[in-house]
């Protein structure tokens, strides 16, 4: 993450005659603290390589209500010899309503067809933020893709 502060008053002397830290440093600490703690916070990261199967409903929350950023990057890395589908599917509880989003077939069955998405999601803390995919691969070779998803809290 970038911080958008003030360098540190580096030509300020630190404390002053009676001991205390002088008013510069006070105020860049208190800003630098302020950044750091609204700062989002990394949830879960995983990764998973050479799949050639869809991935079952998986969990990646930490059971705390909040708004979160999801960040995906999928791509295929073995084309199937004849026709190739995966899809990415996000799934939540908002306000007791299951809500999902899923990305767009990737069909283009060759190894630089790639998909990566952002998207915000305000979860309830009784049911997990997860995320799925489907699968479908036709053909004497099968089709393997890889998939990094990452989940930031936001506000929490």
């Amino acid at each position: 993450m970038a911080f958008s502060f003030a360098p540190p008053p580096i030509r300020e002397k630190f404390d002053g005659e009676d001991g205390t830290t002088r008013r510069p440093w006070v105020d860049w600490l208190t800003s630098l603290t302020q950044q750091v703690v609204a700062a989002p916070e990394r949830i879960a990261t995983t990764s998973a390589t050479g799949q050639s199967v869809s991935i079952p409903a998986t969990d990646l929350s930490d059971g705390t209500a909040g708004l979160y950023r999801i960040t995906y990057y999928a791509r295929i890395t073995t084309a199937a010899v004849t026709t190739s589908s995966s899809t990415v599917t996000f799934s939540w509880t908002d306000g007791g309503v299951v809500c999902s989003l899923s990305g767009a077939a990737m069909t283009a069955n060759t190894t630089t067809t790639v998909q990566t998405g952002t998207a915000l999601v305000r979860s309830d803390a009784t049911a997990p933020i997860t995320y799925a995919t489907t699968y479908a691969s036709n053909g004497a070779g099968e089709m393997k893709y890889r998939l990094d998803v990452t989940v930031e809290g936001v506000v929490r």
